[in-house]
């Protein structure tokens, strides 16, 4: 009898990419990966499998490439200035739309969620972005249903994060939603994720 396959998770990363909106998604769910009896599996990839600089200058040596990615159960899809020159490629935004017919959840943090709106994922959707990038995506898609108060918008196949560090409640929300909530509880505490803000 064969056996499921693990949950895999893919995250993409490109030159320009918020780096907090890679790497907090990204500490999440490979922190729970490590730990969850389910045993997903979480990969970083590029469009061409090259490394990328994202945009305060870190840079990532990614694990693959999108033609090598395979199938995915969820596409984590950051944010950052590069996005700009990502939602107005065409190319790209088809690679996004073949991604949404052949992937379960597809989810973006910050301004990655103005190339889903580009792309017409997000059309008479609820979605979030990063608070000062609504105008953005009004002008791209002014049928999006824009929320802008909450962390992220969970629309079933479509989950959408705001700015930079609400890609970690996304994050952890969706470790509650494949997994189980004490899971995610587990994860928040062992990253010491206790939001307090000191200012």
């Amino acid at each position: 009898m064969a056996t499921a396959r693990p949950l895999r998770v893919g995250v993409f990363v490109f030159d320009d990419a918020e780096e907090l909106d890679v790497v907090g998604p990204y500490e999440v769910l490979s922190w729970w990966a490590r730990r969850s009896e389910l045993r997903p599996e979480v990969v970083t990839f590029s469009w061409d499998g090259a490394g990328v600089r994202l945009a305060k200058g870190l840079r990532i040596v990614p694990d693959l490439s999108a033609e090598d990615v395979g199938t995915l159960h969820v596409l984590v899809y950051p944010g950052g200035e590069g996005t700009r020159t990502l939602l107005a490629d065409a190319d790209h935004l088809g690679w996004v739309r073949t991604m949404r017919t052949r992937t379960a959840l597809m989810t973006s943090v910050c301004t990655g969620a103005l190339v889903f709106a580009a792309a017409g994922l997000l059309a008479g959707r609820p979605a979030a972005t990063h608070w000062s990038a609504f105008d953005e995506l009004a002008q791209i898609d002014r049928s999006v249903l824009a929320d802008t108060e909450a962390r992220f918008v969970d629309d079933g196949d479509v989950v959408t994060s705001a700015g930079v560090s609400a890609g970690i409640d996304m994050a952890l929300h969706l470790v509650a939603r494949l997994d189980s909530v004490e899971m995610a509880r587990a994860v928040r505490r062992g990253i010491q994720y206790d939001p307090s803000p000191p200012v």
